[in-house]
């Protein structure tokens, strides 16, 4: 088995470990937005082949780690709810694990979102049992592909809780389990998690200690400046979708 340091260089090792906590500080403080950015900055050091499953086990360990320290808040119905579909889009995903047109996929995801931010409020329908299981069947799927479906969820989500604190907290349980799913489905199809273990241990331990700091920044909004900075920063990652799409 290769060393970490014959995998990626030092000087890499430690700019992914930077971004991580920067990333997940973000993402624990504002709710979402850390995924994608640290999906980008991988983007610009890692082969391409690995992207997207080393993004999958650092987010993991970022996210099960917001998660376990806001467990007290996570909406375990809505788990419950979420879960099936998830274990659907990563079957589905394990036969289909192809490069899609990203173009399409990003157009697609980024005005989902904007709908979701600025458009109507969602239908009953939408977050009844059956809707709920089509949004995480997708998501999961989703998240194979392009990496990093999580603003999708958190607009999805945005529009069940008003309460700051729930929505991250469910959705950081959510985003774990479909970046477990993921690492699973990779492993069936043949990629070494384990030969990435340690620059990956690195960065969730960065990423963790960015999580700390950001739930603490995080109690200090009000819920009501909370959903207005929500939707701010994924109106950003949104368009900066569509910019990538015609790039």
């Amino acid at each position: 088995m290769l060393s970490s340091f014959e995998i990626i260089p030092q000087t890499t090792l430690l700019i992914l470990a930077v971004t991580s906590f920067l990333t997940s500080l973000m993402t624990a403080s504002l709710g979402a937005g850390g995924g994608v950015m640290m999906l980008g900055v991988m983007g610009q050091l890692l082969p391409v082949q690995v992207i997207i499953p080393v993004h999958g086990l650092v987010q993991l360990g970022s996210n099960a780690g917001r998660a376990m320290m806001s467990i007290e808040h996570i909406d375990f119905k809505m788990i419950v709810k979420w879960l099936p579909g998830i274990l659907l889009g990563g079957s589905v995903g394990l036969f289909f694990l192809v490069s899609l047109p990203p173009k399409i996929m990003y157009l697609s995801i980024a005005s989902f979102i904007l709908f979701l931010c600025w458009g109507p409020k969602l239908p009953t329908c939408a977050v009844s049992r059956k809707g709920l299981f089509f949004m995480s069947s997708i998501t999961s799927l989703i998240g194979l592909f392009v990496g990093a479906s999580g603003p999708l969820v958190g607009a999805f989500l945005k529009q069940i809780y008003q309460t700051r604190m729930v929505l991250i907290a469910t959705f950081a349980l959510i985003m774990s389990m479909q970046h477990l799913t993921k690492l699973m489905v990779f492993g069936l199809a043949g990629f070494d998690l384990l030969a990435w273990l340690f620059p990956v241990v690195i960065m969730i331990v960065t990423g963790m200690a960015g999580t700390w700091l950001g739930l603490k920044l995080s109690s200090r909004l009000r819920d009501s400046s909370y959903q207005t900075v929500f939707n701010f920063v994924l109106t950003l990652l949104a368009l900066r979708l569509i910019w990538l799409s015609f790039h």
